[in-house]
């Protein structure tokens, strides 16, 4: 990490009381939102570490999963822990891991003692606040909220439960990603016509009492959520509160509506190379990534 103390102080935590990488965990989940404004406006994600630290920290936005878990693994690996990123599948709605792309990132952590944790701090709506051992070992209460890890064959299962009961989350198989298959995958993400990352929007923030809060337009209509584990409250939404959601809700100013509805910046900037004309004929820039449909956001939807 190039700076580690201007990201402790993103976190909201003091550099001089030297957190516990658990307690980077909970303040990085708590205090950076998940957004994917870039994306929706056509904007490429890069995973360098100078731009993830020059966006997520010094400019104080938020990121999806790629962004969030590479810059915590980051600082954790300057903390002296060892850091393996994982692929996983979003099993979100109970489909199966054949529908889905690789498109979610999370991370084995191995401490100074040898033990293994699973961390995740870019799920969105319903990541995970604290890390938890490595493989099943049984409920984890955190702020309210249950989570499991369970085997399915040769993966892991990240489970949550719900008002109907468990619900599978993601899966992934138990082994580290090559750093080109993660770069190829978020290309897919933040750039493939099929993405819910380049035609959707989505903002969420978790918070430490265990309340979650998000605005998405993944169903059609903008919708703006706000969770708690005693349940979930839902209100459809205008499109032009979107700059004041963004600033008063999730700590997201500056931006502004263009003429078609979307999300600009400060810089005026709607839509990419690929994404420019009439919305819904979006062009397939040159790039890695098959052509198919059905990824679904890493929301927790």
């Amino acid at each position: 990490m190039l700076d580690f103390d201007a990201y402790i102080r993103r976190i909201g935590l003091d550099p001089a009381d030297k957190p516990t990488w658990q307690a980077v965990h909970r303040a990085h989940a708590t205090k950076i939102p998940f957004e994917n404004l870039d994306s929706h406006r056509g904007i490429p994600i890069s995973l360098e570490q100078a731009d993830l630290e020059r966006k997520l920290v010094a400019s104080r936005r938020g990121g999806y999963c790629f962004e969030h878990n590479l810059l915590l693994a980051s600082a954790l690996e300057h903390m002296g822990l060892g850091v393996e990123p994982m692929l996983a599948r979003v099993r979100a709605d109970g489909a199966s891991r054949q529908t889905r792309p690789a498109s979610h990132l999370v991370l084995r952590v191995t401490d100074r003692d040898g033990r293994q944790w699973h961390a995740d701090v870019g799920f969105g709506l319903g990541t995970l606040l604290d890390p938890v051992p490595f493989g099943p070992a049984g409920v984890h209460e955190q702020s309210g909220w249950s989570f499991e890890v369970v085997e399915d064959g040769d993966e892991l299962v990240l489970r949550t439960l719900g008002p109907d009961g468990w619900a599978d989350v993601y899966s992934f198989p138990p082994h580290p990603a090559f750093r080109i298959d993660i770069e190829v995958s978020n290309w897919w993400v933040c750039t493939h016509p099929a993405s819910p990352f380049v035609s959707r929007l989505i903002v969420a923030v978790s918070h430490d009492d265990g309340r979650r809060e998000a605005l998405h337009d993944f169903s059609g209509s903008l919708l703006a959520l706000a969770s708690s584990p005693d349940g979930t409250e839902v209100t459809e939404v205008e499109r032009d509160a979107i700059p004041s959601l963004l600033a008063r809700r999730f700590g997201l100013p500056g931006f502004g509506l263009g003429p078609d509805g979307r999300v600009v910046g400060g810089d005026g900037r709607t839509t990419g190379w690929w994404l420019r004309g009439r919305r819904g004929r979006s062009r397939w820039p040159s790039g890695p990534g098959p052509r198919r449909r059905g990824c679904r956001p890493c929301c927790g939807r």
